[in-house]
């Protein structure tokens, strides 16, 4: 069993989950998922990332409070979303939510699992990539395993 942390920060769509569990063909996996919601710290960041995007309406109602990423409640009810999907479709899956140091949470859960390989799935960050400051640019330096990104479908 190919054994795989994937990182995530909103609920998965069919389309990811179709993605994740597929990389291996027929190969059975486990996933420990991490949601680690995006807070109020980078707002500033996620409106650039929706500007340059073209996705003005969304960078105009960033503070819209039903939909705020970093709301612990939305965080938990997106991991139980984004777990039941993947054992729908054959994957085993544990998770938690990370609120904090979500790459020392990612280290740590690599090392306690013996994990294969680390997904990172997420929106485009064009600021944050640009820098290498995303997430799974600093994973690659801290896990000592494959760590591979994909981007989030927008459904």
């Amino acid at each position: 069993m190919f054994k795989t942390v994937l990182m995530i920060e909103k609920a998965l769509s069919d389309a990811d989950v179709e993605l994740v569990t597929t990389l291996h063909g027929d190969e059975k996996v486990s996933f420990v998922v991490l949601m680690q919601p995006r807070g109020k710290t980078d707002e500033l960041l996620r409106a650039l990332d929706d500007v340059a995007l073209g996705h003005l309406d969304k960078a105009v109602h960033e503070h819209d409070e039903r939909e705020q990423p970093g709301n612990p409640d939305v965080a938990g009810e997106s991991l139980e979303h984004s777990l039941r999907h993947l054992r729908a479709a054959g994957a085993d899956a544990v998770g938690r939510v990370v609120e904090a140091h979500p790459l020392d949470s990612l280290r740590a859960v690599v090392e306690e699992t013996g994990a294969d390989e680390v997904l990172v799935l997420t929106a485009p960050h064009f600021v944050e990539e640009f820098f290498h400051r995303d997430w799974a640019s600093q994973a690659r330096h801290k896990v000592g395993v494959p760590v591979l990104k994909l981007f989030a479908s927008e459904s």
